[in-house]
Formats: C-alpha cells, structure tokens, sequence
C-alpha cells in the first residue's frame, strides 16, 4: 500500500496537466483494484459548468455536462450538504430520491457506475469539490470490502489530487476584474489567514523569497501598497458573489 500511494504521489508531482492528473489517479486505483474515479469541481459562478476529470465513460460524462445533472445530482447534493466521506448506490443514502434522481441513478448504472464512495473537499480556499470512486452493479461487494480497507488512504488520494489540481491546471483568480495567476492567488489566500511570506512559503514548498515576490506581483495588480490592502480587496470580491 505504501509504495502505491509513494508511486501515486510521485505521479501528482510529475503531472503539468490535466491528462497527467488523471492517469496519475487511474494507474493508482487500478492498483487498488477500484473501477474508475472522478473528480468535480463545482463553479464559482452561478450557473457555470463544473470542472470534471475522470475515468467514466466519455459518453456518460458528456451526456452529465450536457445536461447539467449535477443541479439534481444526490451525490453532488451531499457533497454541498457535509464534509464527511460516503457510500452511495441507488438503494443506499440518507436521502430520499425524486424520480429524476433516480433515473439519474439508472442512467449510471447503464454505464458501470452503480455505487461509489465520494470524498467531499470543503479547503475554505475556493469551490466545494468532490472525488469519487465508483464501481458496477456486479463488483458492489467487493468495492465496498476495498473501500473499507483503504478509506483513510483513499480521502487523502482525494486531497492530494485536489491540491494539485487547484496549483497547477485552475485558471487565474479575478479580483475586480484583475486576473492572477494561480500561485499569486494561492500566496494571497495565505497572506489572508496571517501567513507570512516565510510560513507561506513553507506551505507551499517554496522560498520565501519567491512567495514574496508573488505577494509583491499580486500588488502591483491590484494597484495596492500592502498585502493588508490586497487581503481587503480579495474580501470585498468575495463578500460580492452571488
């Protein structure tokens, strides 16, 4: 199990892009003997489309996005509900599912997606995400029996591929129409819980030198003269999202 997460993270490490991301993650649940996986990200903006990357048919999850099933979706619903890891399938769950919701389920389930164990990513530091393992009807005793057996290693497989994704593949953050580039962003949101430039940089496996700079590039965006000012112009632009 060590050297398949060491291998995993490696992998996360080496990858510039979304395509890396991903065979990262199928070459490590394949080693633990999982079907396939996904990862949403829910937009920031009302009514925007979520950032996905999985291993599910293409058909399916071009038939999702085009539909925009995850307004309905009960998985993505208890995701926004809680923070805590769940089991789900069409006969399973707290919730009591509408009839769109449960051909939504049917629909999967067509495709080889019939249960599954999802970790909610609630970071505070951007939109709510979401990965989950998944499995067929046929293979549902054993995926649960493999979930059991790995489930802390799988939440933090979750949290590793979220990081990465957010560092390396998310576009720029917009602070009143200022465009910065992800690490930028990354610095300022740390720069926002107090973190100094050498804490910061110590987060993020950087120099403290380089996260000052970054620091002293997000002001000279935002046409400010101190981070406290820049962390007040990041709160407005937030507290101004609908």
């Amino acid at each position: 199990m060590h050297r398949i997460f060491q291998t995993y993270i490696d992998r996360l490490s080496e990858s510039t892009d979304a395509v890396a991301l991903r065979e990262s993650m199928a070459e490590a649940t394949q080693a633990l003997d999982l079907s396939c996986f996904a990862y949403l990200r829910i937009s920031e903006q009302k009514g925007g489309a979520p950032q996905l990357i999985s291993t599910y048919p293409s058909t399916w999850t071009a038939q999702y996005l085009k539909n925009r099933y995850e307004r309905f979706d009960p998985v993505i619903t208890q995701v926004l509900e809680g923070t805590e890891p769940f089991q789900w399938g069409l006969n399973s769950g707290k919730h009591i599912l509408s009839r769109p919701q449960r051909e939504l389920f049917e629909d999967a389930a067509r495709f080889g997606i019939a249960c599954g164990f999802t970790v909610p990513i609630h970071d505070g530091r951007g939109p709510i995400a979401a990965v989950t393992f998944a499995a067929d009807e046929h293979h549902g005793a054993a995926f649960a029996r493999r979930v059991e057996a790995h489930r802390q290693v799988l939440q933090l497989m979750a949290m590793c591929f979220h990081a990465h994704v957010r560092r390396k593949i998310s576009p720029g953050r917009v602070i009143d129409g200022v465009s910065l580039s992800p690490r930028e962003f990354e610095c300022l949101e740390w720069a926002a819980q107090g973190k100094s430039a050498w804490e910061i940089g110590r987060i993020l496996g950087i120099s403290r030198h380089t996260a000052a700079t970054h620091l002293d590039n997000v002001k000279t965006k935002l046409r400010v003269r101190t981070i406290i000012q820049a962390v007040a112009r990041l709160m407005l632009s937030r507290s101004s999202i609908k």
